[in-house]
């Protein structure tokens, strides 16, 4: 299948219409993925338990896999097909890399557009439903449930830091590096990311946005959060969580009890 039918089938999932790149259109269109393409990690650890793919689906594998089974992505996965989608559509959008621990472990979008330039995330389950401009001159925050993530201005080496309070306490973050970087700068990380004891192998993580709403799965606890109020429930055990994974995400039960059989003591997904 051609490159122009596999971006026509993206565009249907987004239900959007292609149009000339602009800062409403990329809002629309960051809009339109991170509410309906899930952050999720069963997808990572239902492909490898399937067929041993221990690195980025390919396109047509990505596609299919929102079209048949409702997944999404992790960090490299969802925002690196994102990358390929508006690269098609026309943006100056660079792949950059972002330190948290290590250099260069996460993965971001930087579109540059009528001089401005703005940071697309759609790997970090965070509510990013708008492009986060990098010209700031104080901090700018999100809000969300019981999260707060604030970008600040760049520094001197023109990097942007972002950083996550969860309750009110520092829980996570990162320095995204305005260096534009081709995928295999990231070949190593993204194999690192299948390890047995990588964080994605260890821990669940799901969620999916609507306008200023949320729900999440994290290991055993679903919470659903709306303006600045948040909900959490406890599920009982492990063989809860394929069920409540259909039921909330749309993704088969019988892809979650794969994906999840070998995980036997859940980590915490932000570690």
């Amino acid at each position: 299948m051609g490159n122009a039918s596999i971006y026509k089938r993206f565009l249907k999932l987004l239900d959007i219409e292609r149009r000339k790149p602009s800062i409403e259109a990329l809002g629309e269109l960051v809009f339109a993925f991170l509410t309906r393409i899930p952050f999720e990690n069963i997808s990572k650890l239902y492909y490898v338990r399937r067929c041993g793919l221990r690195g980025l689906p390919n396109f047509e594998t990505y596609i299919s896999g929102l079209e048949n089974h409702n997944f999404g992505g992790t960090c490299y996965t969802n925002n690196y097909h994102l990358h390929l989608l508006l690269s098609h559509l026309g943006y100056d959008v660079s792949l950059c890399g972002a330190d948290m621990i290590n250099p260069d472990v996460h993965l971001v979008n930087i579109v540059r557009i009528d001089k401005r330039e703005f940071i697309v995330d759609a790997g970090y389950a965070a509510p990013f439903i708008e492009p986060l401009p990098r010209d700031l001159d104080h901090d700018y925050t999100v809000e969300l449930g019981c999260d707060c993530y604030v970008l600040e201005p760049q520094d001197e080496h023109g990097r942007s830091n972002l950083r996550l309070h969860h309750n009110g306490q520092p829980k996570h973050g990162y320095m995204v590096n305005p260096v534009p970087r081709p995928i295999d700068h990231f070949r190593k990380v993204i194999a690192d990311s299948f390890q047995e004891s990588a964080t994605f192998m260890n821990a669940i993580l799901l969620t999916r946005f609507q306008r200023n709403k949320a729900v999440r799965i994290h290991n055993l606890s679903i919470t659903w959060s709306e303006g600045s109020e948040y909900e959490i429930e406890e599920l009982g055990n492990k063989d809860q969580l394929p069920g409540v994974i259909e039921d909330l995400f749309g993704i088969p039960q019988k892809i979650s009890k794969q994906a999840i059989a070998r995980i036997s003591n859940f980590g915490d997904a932000w570690n």
